[in-house]
């Protein structure tokens, strides 16, 4: 983390490579946070630092403040309003296309200029009150936009506006440390060493491959990591480019932090009622996992004909965040094929999205990428891809006392009596004779037997030799 922040700092005329690497002898030093290191030793204060690495979009007072054109806003407006039945008000406007309401406002009275709109009513002398509503003009230059798209929402962000959101919100920025590791992972039963395996692995940033045995909580380690990783990230709503939408806010990926104020609740537009460009929203930073549905084109632009914008590829959705690449090898598609796809973004820190135009543009390649699988590594990559993976953990079966406490905290979230002798009736006669494995979803998995079974009978579901017996023959496979 510390070379990436410096990297960006010195890129920035902040800092000097002797000063960089004064700072990364301190922390190391010390044992302190990089960013509390730089503000130790002068070189910044933590008020720059933030400033820099936590930047919150600006919100744009004028049409020019936005980067997009003043033609395409208009015929943003002109569509949405052409939903509302050619008749609308400016804060609906603002709201439905989450612009400042002064850049509504200079839309209208160059529309208004345009005989575009007409005004309808007005209560007030304030434009706020106003009714307005699409002259005939107005409803053939929306019908003709509806030809080019039929994108109604958000106002996009340029793509040289997101690409820099999407640097300076690195999730190699991230400090990570062993309270952190253990906080996260608090839920599960994991051992030592591969707490200090893990912990380095996510705070490099970069690519991890989980392999081992089904049921060790490969997933379960992955997902809690993701979720677990400080700070808010800013992520558009849709982005432009080349004159193209692309939709990318997900709200079945993306979890807003708040809801800021918007114009609709004022009638004023003073830059106090937004706290950043409305065009974007504040995140936790995004997870998100794929399994065995993954196919090649859900990592492609997908241009919808009839709608005739995009949405963004679901590892797009993941930038500045986790996207992991669950049952590895269980696609559809070979594994070799589906890894192709990823050899140039991990080992360059870009991807290249392309337009159904043809046109390819660059953006960062910005999250821990985590693939994991229970089938050998080896038969599904060659040294070349692994040796671009910079995290290669194998979680293996659990020890005895492992495999004892997860049963006791399944019991203990079940509300059922845990029993140390019954755990030892359950080890001795289905694992140690057998030779059978501790794998860690198992006693998840027979604690639902017994409750089930309890639940048929309108019992109170309890922890005993006669149970286990019950729930292990109905878990098992004993050929």
């Amino acid at each position: 983390m510390a070379k990436s922040v410096g990297e960006l700092l010195i890129h920035e005329g902040l800092m000097t490579t002797e000063q960089l690497d004064q700072t990364i002898a301190f922390q190391r030093r010390h044992n302190v946070r990089f960013v509390n290191a730089i503000a130790s030793l002068g070189f910044l204060t933590v008020e720059q630092l933030d400033q820099l690495l936590y930047p919150a979009p600006p919100v744009p007072l004028k049409i020019i403040d936005t980067g997009l054109s003043e033609v395409y806003l208009v015929d943003l407006l002109l569509k949405a309003a052409y939903l509302e039945a050619g008749t609308f008000t400016p804060p609906r406007m603002a709201s439905m296309l989450s612009l400042p309401f002064s850049v509504i406002e200079e839309l209208i009275e160059q529309m208004r200029a345009d005989h575009l709109v007409a005004i309808r009513t007005s209560s007030t002398y304030t434009s706020s009150t106003q009714v307005l509503e699409l002259t005939q003009r107005g409803r053939e230059r929306a019908e003709a936009a509806f030809k080019i798209s039929l994108y109604v929402g958000a106002a996009p962000v340029p793509l040289e506006d997101y690409t820099f959101m999407l640097e300076r919100q690195s999730v190699r920025q991230i400090e990570l440390d062993n309270e952190w590791i253990n906080s996260s992972l608090k839920h599960l039963v994991i051992g030592d060493k591969l707490l200090s395996q893990l912990g380095p692995a996510f705070s490099s940033g970069r690519s991890i491959f989980l392999y081992g045995p089904p049921g060790t909580g490969k997933t379960s380690i992955a997902e809690a990591l993701g979720h677990g990783i400080p700070g808010e990230v800013y992520l558009p709503q849709a982005i432009e480019v080349g004159g193209q939408v692309i939709r990318f806010f997900d709200p079945a990926i993306h979890i807003p932090v708040d809801n800021q104020k918007t114009s609709e609740n004022s009638s004023l537009d003073l830059k106090m009622n937004l706290a950043y460009d409305p065009r974007w929203k504040k995140c936790y930073r995004p997870v998100v996992m794929v399994g065995g549905e993954l196919t090649l084109d859900m990592l492609e632009l997908r241009y919808d004909y009839s709608s005739k914008f995009y949405e963004a590829p679901i590892h797009m959705k993941a930038g500045n965040g986790v996207f992991i690449l669950d049952d590895f090898g269980r696609q559809r598609i070979e594994p070799r094929q589906l890894l192709n796809r990823w050899i140039i973004p991990l080992e360059r820190g870009v991807d290249f999205p392309s337009l159904h135009t043809g046109m390819k543009f660059e953006i960062p390649f910005d999250q821990i990428t985590v693939f994991s699988t229970n089938l050998n590594p080896l038969d599904l990559v060659d040294d070349a891809f692994l040796r671009r993976i910079r995290h290669k953990i194998h979680v293996q079966y659990q020890t005895e006392d492992e495999f004892k406490e997860i049963l006791r905290r399944i019991c203990h979230k079940q509300s059922v009596q845990y029993d140390g002798e019954v755990t030892e009736y359950l080890l001795n006669n289905y694992y140690r004779k057998q030779n059978r494995p501790l794998v860690g979803s198992h006693p998840r998995d027979l604690m639902e037997h017994i409750i089930d079974h309890a639940k048929f009978l309108k019992r109170t579901p309890e922890f005993t030799p006669e149970t286990v017996d019950s729930a292990a023959a109905n878990y098992f496979v004993e050929l």
